[in-house]
């Protein structure tokens, strides 16, 4: 199966998927990513259903570019959820909201990698927005942290 053929599967079948499993996750990530399984983790804690695909570094750039992640907007893991984006290390509270909320959209991001957000705890914790990525690529701030 190609990239593609994966992430459209994926995307499609969370796109027509049912209130109850809106809750499922698809995550495209780095094999050798700790912070990534943090953030799993914590998704898990918060009741999401979780499925990772490890993909080659490589295949990143594909994957986010594919999902309309910028360059301003990336991280190092790429989720789908309820046919959103999820870009790195968003609370599982602004997933839920951005489920609940369905805003026309195309998902969230916390760009980069800041310290003390899930999958990044760790001393010196920094104030950090997430941001609500547009149709149209324009970003605005969805929720601080």
């Amino acid at each position: 199966m190609t990239l593609r053929t994966l992430f459209l599967s994926v995307t499609f079948s969370l796109l027509s998927a049912s209130v109850a499993l809106s809750a499922s996750v698809s995550v495209f990530k780095d094999a050798g990513c700790g912070c990534c399984g943090g953030w799993i983790s914590h998704m898990r804690e918060n009741g999401f259903a979780v499925s990772a695909t490890n993909v080659a570094p490589e295949t990143m750039d594909l994957v986010k570019s594919k999902a309309g992640v910028t360059a301003d907007t990336a991280s190092c893991h790429t989720a789908i959820v309820a046919g959103y984006v999820v870009e790195g290390h968003v609370p599982a509270s602004d997933v839920q909201r951005l489920v609940d909320e369905r805003p026309d959209a195309i998902g969230l991001s916390a760009p980069g990698m800041p310290v003390g957000s899930p999958g990044m705890e760790g001393a010196g914790a920094e104030p950090y927005d997430v941001h609500l990525i547009r149709r149209d690529g324009r970003t605005e701030v969805f929720a601080s942290h």
